[in-house]
């Protein structure tokens, strides 16, 4: 199995940036997608980012292209999430998750616990 922590998370004023960390065990970091997903009170869990195994592609939610950028470092295990120009409304909890293959994809079969990220206006 595979496991993940994410790490970073915490209060920052809008407008300004946090970097969300993953850091992955368990596994071949490389043979694993990565995503980013997150929920916020009363809401439905909703995608974030992606990247493929390679860290070539890459995916965004529309909310936060232009602000997020996901990457990887495979010889730490490690997936990040840079967070800039951060809004109110990016206030939520934050999930890291690795699915089975090296491609992004819909289904994700490993998740870590979540790291809070709040942000005031």
């Amino acid at each position: 199995q595979v496991q993940l922590v994410e790490s970073g998370g915490g209060l920052v004023q809008a407008g300004g940036s946090l970097r969300l960390s993953c850091a992955a065990s368990g596994r071949t970091f490389s043979s694993s997608a990565l995503g980013w997903f997150r929920q916020a009170p009363g809401t439905e869990r909703e995608f974030v980012a992606a990247i493929s195994g390679s860290g070539i592609s890459t995916d965004y939610a529309d909310s936060v292209k232009g602000r997020f950028t996901i990457s990887r470092d495979n010889a730490k295990n490690t997936g990040y999430l840079q967070m800039n120009n951060v809004k109110p409304e990016d206030t939520a909890v934050y999930y890291c998750a690795a699915r089975n293959g090296r491609l992004i994809g819909s289904s994700y079969n490993y998740w870590g616990q979540g790291t809070q990220v709040t942000v005031s206006s």
